[in-house]
């Protein structure tokens, strides 16, 4: 018997993948988590509590994250986008997130969910899996046009070093350090409108669904 229908959209922050995991729900009416989310949470309530570097302080606010915290606007600012990447570094953390995130993808119809070790580590099994990327420059510019319209005054070269400082971190981590799965299908969407962007991960999820449903 098939498991659920899962999505694993992976990739580094401003590379489209939140956007693209929104139109794939909408495509396959299937229920979407963005699971930087949960770090960026547990980050701004371990910043509240006490030391980001301090792994019992993160893995205790991880613990204790209910999904109603998530809709919280302050999650979606360019602090909590740092302060998210530093509480990643602890194996704690993701350990306590692990069991939320793994429950959100055994939903009976299946479920997308987008991040930086969904198709490495959360769902290692998932039938489809993205690793959606553009170039570090494309992506400080997406990401200082979000942060200038939410009215944070900042600058496209502090947005970059950010970018750069982040994919050190996410990628040199030594628990779940953000890469590509072997089986996953590399999305560049440094040249691509968010429309054609879009529409080619629709195309390559269609691809293996039809795989798995013929297996």
């Amino acid at each position: 018997m098939k498991g659920p229908f899962v999505i694993a959209v992976d990739g580094p922050a401003a590379s489209g993948k939140g956007t693209i995991a929104k139109r794939l729900g909408e495509a396959f009416g299937l229920p979407v988590l963005d699971t930087g989310l949960l770090y960026r949470a547990v980050g701004v309530l371990s910043q509240r509590t006490g030391d980001l570097k301090d792994p019992e302080i993160c893995a205790s606010a991880a613990a204790t994250l209910t999904a109603e915290q998530l809709d919280d606007p302050r999650l979606r600012t360019r602090e909590a986008g740092e302060l998210a990447s530093q509480v990643a570094v602890h194996p704690h953390v993701r350990s306590e997130l692990l069991e939320f995130q793994r429950t959100f993808a055994s939903q009976e119809d299946g479920a997308i969910l987008d991040g930086r070790d969904i198709g490495t580590v959360i769902c290692p099994e998932a039938p489809a899996k993205l690793y959606v990327t553009a170039t570090p420059e494309v992506r400080a510019e997406r990401r200082w046009r979000q942060l200038q319209a939410q009215g944070e005054a900042v600058s496209l070269d502090e947005v970059l070093a950010d970018i750069r400082r982040r994919d050190a971190r996410d990628g040199g981590r030594d628990d779940a350090p953000m890469r590509p799965a072997p089986d996953a299908v590399l999305l560049d969407t440094s040249e691509m409108t968010i429309e054609q962007a879009a529409d080619a991960a629709r195309r390559i999820v269609e691809a293996a669904r039809a795989r798995w449903e013929a297996s």
